[in-house]
Parts: structure tokens; C-alpha cells; sequence
């Protein structure tokens, strides 16, 4: 009976470490069924963490620093700087004040699982959501802004830097995967 429950116990301690290793956004969720304020602003983020998922996908420390002229940022920079977005994004989710996590201290690959999983959290919430109007963005003291500005701000501004991701790996010898399909959030085989 002992060998019975530690075997158990090694395949639920197995089955949770498989879990915590899966990311997020390797293809688009299925799409709801219905249109909703909450779906459409929830897909936009979905496509979001797709691209992001694939543009920070296998980068190595030569893609991580590299940038085209002095004035640019690095990748590496970049990806912290989507990482500040998406924490204003789940902010916006949570309907809580924004209270960015500082990211110096973090490997690229960490700053890439958090920016997922903020993704994929603030995503969930807003699907569920008719009405848009209570997330709004609060940078406290008073700066508050409705979430027609997470639309045009933080979401857009984090595709943006995606495709500058996925441009700048391309240029410094590793482009990413040729088998994704960004118009059906998928990869073929």
C-alpha cells in the first residue's frame, strides 16, 4: 500500500512541475462563441500573447542584445518593457492600482513566463466581461483612465514591440519558427 501512495504521489508532484512548465499562448485559444466587449478586447490579448510567445521563443544571449543602432533598446530591454505593460494590463483586469514588479533582478526567460502568464490571467478576467467600463487603468494620485486606453496604450504598444522582437531576432541570425500561423494562432506540423 505504501508503494501504492508514494508512486501516486510522484505522478500528482509530476503531473503539477509538467503544469507550471507550460506557458501560455503556444496557439491562440479557441475563440468564444459569442462577441462580447469582454471576448473581442480578450482575443486581442490572446493574439497578443501568441506573438509575444513566438517572437521571445528560443532567443539566445546574442538576440537578447542586440540592437540596431546605439539610441535603440536591446531586446532584452524590451522584453522588460512589455513586461511593465502587461503588469498594467492585469492591473487594468484586476481593477486594482498599477504596482509594476521590478524586473532587474530577473532572467529574460522569467521576465518571459511572467509577461505570459499576465497575459493569459487578464485575458480569462475580461472574457467574461459585457461591460468594460469598471476596468479601468489607475496610476494612482489621481491618474485614472478609462480602458479605451488599455486598447490603444499597453495592448497595442506590446504587439508593437513584439513584431520589433520578432524583426530584430531575424536580423541578428534567428528568425523565428517559419511553421507558425498568425492568422489562425496556430503551428503547423
Amino acid at each position: 500500500m505504501r508503494h501504492i501512495l508514494l508512486f501516486l504521489a510522484f505522478i500528482l508532484v509530476s503531473t503539477m512541475q509538467a503544469q507550471n512548465n507550460t506557458l501560455p499562448y503556444y496557439e491562440v485559444p479557441e475563440a468564444p462563441k459569442t462577441y462580447t466587449a469582454g471576448t473581442v478586447v480578450a482575443r486581442q490579448i490572446d493574439g497578443l500573447g501568441f506573438r509575444f510567445y513566438w517572437a521571445t521563443d528560443s532567443l539566445n544571449d546574442n538576440d537578447l542584445l542586440y540592437k540596431p543602432n546605439e539610441e535603440a533598446k536591446t531586446v532584452a530591454e524590451t522584453i522588460e518593457h512589455i513586461f511593465s505593460l502587461s503588469q498594467v494590463i492585469l492591473s487594468a483586469a484586476l481593477q486594482k492600482p498599477v504596482n509594476k514588479t521590478d524586473a532587474s533582478n530577473m532572467s529574460a526567460q522569467d521576465i518571459r513566463k511572467e509577461v505570459l502568464f499576465n497575459l493569459k490571467q487578464a485575458a480569462d478576467i475580461l472574457s467574461k466581461a459585457d461591460d468594460l467600463t469598471q476596468f479601468n487603468i489607475d496610476f494612482g494620485a489621481g491618474k485614472t483612465y478609462p480602458f479605451w486606453n488599455a486598447i490603444n496604450g499597453p495592448i497595442a504598444d506590446a504587439i508593437w514591440h513584439s513584431g520589433q522582437i520578432a524583426s530584430f531576432r531575424r536580423t541578428s541570425g534567428n528568425p523565428i519558427n517559419s511553421k507558425i500561423n498568425h492568422f489562425t494562432g496556430t503551428i503547423r506540423d
